[in-house]
């Protein structure tokens, strides 16, 4: 029997327009949780030196472009087995790639990691691992760690015009690289202190920490990078184990569970970084919306005293611990203009490197989120 139509109750337009927006809002958001699920994260994988640059020979000639191409294709193996994970590497053979051809490989893959890997050297019986990340610092021994290094550019064809006149020998090109990096250098650091975290509680490797130096290869890339400094090839002991099979796995096996654990973190979005100063900075009334700016001076491992005669004559230095380190930072403030103000001060008083960063409701944030 067919039922009369207009006997049929009348449907709510604006209900229907409801139901179906619900529908399709529901459809939208659990299609972009599946696709995120399914994010492939690439991860370009650098090995130190190659070709006609052997980089460091230590003990019993041990070549580190050799050392450092075994573990990165360790590492590689590795992470290719995972599905959610596209690998890149910038040699995968004994060849001379320059320092800009590197991060030129990594910026067109568009990569979410760059991990660079070396061996170290010394004339005494130095031993541990290391990790860098870029940074701009002017102290000596950074200087000459970066310089040697950043030297290969001089095996480059057409050196000055890639790198803009950089000269790897002088403390006022590496001073004066912009640091591009300055919103992944938190993601950065992360990394590196998971590396050296594996290397010393896995491996009972000499942590010799989380450093900062400006690096060539790190500053080509605009996505978080790290040079890994494995050990020294120099070391009788330590040369000896990295130039065998168990240690190069073992490495390998360091820092390939380090990047995963990363990009773990990434994904269940456990990276933010807290501004600690918003828990016990009780007195200080943030904005209404939450957004303030500071000035980040510097970053390391040292617990420095915040007197002004420790920071060139800068006073209210704030210092804040974040992943194992210490970042130093001025001028926090609601207003970006003052905050810019506070940066020229900053430079003046010798801080070349310093930046301006963001923070909403205490997280960190990119400067460009919270700036219209």
């Amino acid at each position: 029997m067919l039922t009369n139509l207009a006997q049929m109750p009348k449907i709510n337009s604006k209900l229907l327009q409801a139901f179906v927006w619900l529908a399709f809002l529901q459809f939208f958001f659990t299609s972009n949780i599946i696709f995120a699920q399914k994010k492939v994260h690439t991860v370009v994988l650098d090995a130190g030196h190659g070709g006609k640059d052997p980089g460091k020979i230590g003990f019993r000639k041990y070549k580190e472009k050799e050392i450092a191409l075994d573990i990165v294709l360790r590492v590689g193996a590795i992470l290719e087995k995972k599905k959610d994970f596209k690998v890149i590497y910038t040699r995968k053979k004994d060849k001379f790639v320059d320092l800009w051809e590197r991060g030129r490989i990594a910026n067109k893959a568009d990569a979410d990691l760059f991990v660079s890997v070396h061996c170290n050297a010394h004339n005494s019986q130095a031993s541990g691992s290391e990790t860098w990340v870029l940074g701009l610092h002017a102290n000596q021994r950074n200087f000459e760690v970066a310089k040697a290094e950043n030297e290969v550019i001089l095996l480059e064809d057409n050196y000055q015009e890639k790198y803009r006149g950089f000269d790897p020998n002088s403390p006022q090109s590496v001073i004066g690289l912009n640091l591009e990096q300055e919103e992944n250098l938190d993601k950065s650091l992360s990394l590196a202190a998971a590396v050296q975290k594996n290397f010393k509680n896995t491996f009972r490797r000499t942590d010799r920490g989380v450093k900062q130096a400006g690096f060539v290869v790190l500053h080509q890339t605009y996505m978080p990078s790290v040079l890994i400094e494995t050990g020294f090839l120099t070391n009788r002991k330590e040369g000896a184990y990295l130039h065998s099979k168990k240690g190069k796995a073992d490495m390998a096996s360091a820092i390939s569970k380090a990047i995963i654990a990363h990009i773990q973190n990434i994904k269940a979005n456990n990276v933010p970084v807290v501004d600690a100063s918003m828990q016990v900075a009780a007195t200080i009334k943030p904005p209404a919306d939450g957004v303030y700016f500071k000035v980040q001076i510097a970053s390391g491992k040292s617990k420095i005293s915040t007197k002004s005669y420790n920071f060139n004559g800068l006073k209210g230095v704030e210092r804040v611990p974040v992943s194992g380190l210490y970042k130093y930072y001025i001028g926090k403030t609601d207003s970006y203009a003052k905050c810019q103000q506070q940066l020229k001060i900053a430079k003046k008083k010798g801080y070349v490197s310093a930046f301006v960063t963001a923070f909403k409701n205490g997280i960190s944030v990119p400067v460009s989120e919270v700036i219209n």
